[in-house]
């Protein structure tokens, strides 16, 4: 699952878009990297090792100063595509941030989320920043195995009923996940009287879809934002 969230304020683009965008001079302290030049970056050095981007979005500020992205990569675990999200700022509002994995959230409010971030990094001023999104892309790559691990590890973790009810009492009643309670019942009617084949396993992997398709029904906003709390969560209660 992955997303790019535009609402307040920031315009959906094209790549190509991107290079036309303005660019304000570098600092003594900061050094302004193009947005295109940050993207180019990072598909090229994906290319490097075989990594294809399948699909890709962006958006920008009105002002060009802030740029989010989202590429969808050719890297999958049990049907379940990999993506990565970027951003960047010329105004200093944010570093430059990569970040990888099933479920990944980039919104123009600054929420930024994914299953392994390698990079949160200022813009200073002797800043290489062809050398760290390479750097960045050897650790996502590195990464790669632990999430298929983890994807593997939920598709094979068999739940007795009691337990997944167990696990949806704690989350809603017990509050040990933050999210609004009224999705309880959705949680537990997509697990249990499931009609999508990926809920139909009695395992840890189709409770957590049967979560994420009840936050599904939330507005994009509070959707991503429950999201990123639901698999440490169920982590946490295996």
């Amino acid at each position: 699952m992955e997303g790019l969230m535009a609402h307040t304020g920031a315009r959906k683009i094209g790549r190509q878009d991107l290079l036309v965008l303005p660019t304000p001079e570098s600092t003594q302290t900061h050094s302004v990297v193009p947005h295109s030049k940050i993207v180019e970056a990072l598909v090229e050095s994906l290319g490097f090792r075989r990594l294809e981007v399948m699909r890709d979005e962006y958006a920008v500020t009105d002002d060009g100063n802030r740029m989010f992205g989202v590429l969808q990569i050719n890297e999958e675990a049990a049907g379940v595509q990999f993506a990565i999200g970027v951003r960047n700022s010329h105004d200093k509002s944010f570093s430059l941030g990569l970040t990888v994995g099933y479920r990944v959230f980039v919104c123009d409010n600054l929420a930024f989320h994914g299953d392994f971030s390698p990079v949160t990094r200022k813009h200073t001023k002797n800043f290489d920043y062809v050398e760290v999104v390479g750097g960045a892309v050897d650790k996502m790559q590195r990464h790669f195995q632990p999430m298929r691990r983890q994807i593997d590890a939920w598709r094979g973790f068999e739940l007795p009923d009691i337990r997944a009810k167990a696990v949806i009492y704690e989350a809603f009643i017990e509050q040990r996940l933050d999210v609004p309670k009224h999705l309880a019942r959705l949680v537990h009617q997509n697990y249990f009287e499931p009609t999508l084949d990926d809920f139909k396993p009695r395992t840890m992997w189709s409770l957590s879809n049967a979560f994420t398709s009840a936050l599904g029904t939330l507005d994009p906003v509070p959707q991503m934002q429950y999201t990123a709390r639901l698999a440490p969560f169920l982590a946490s209660v295996q």
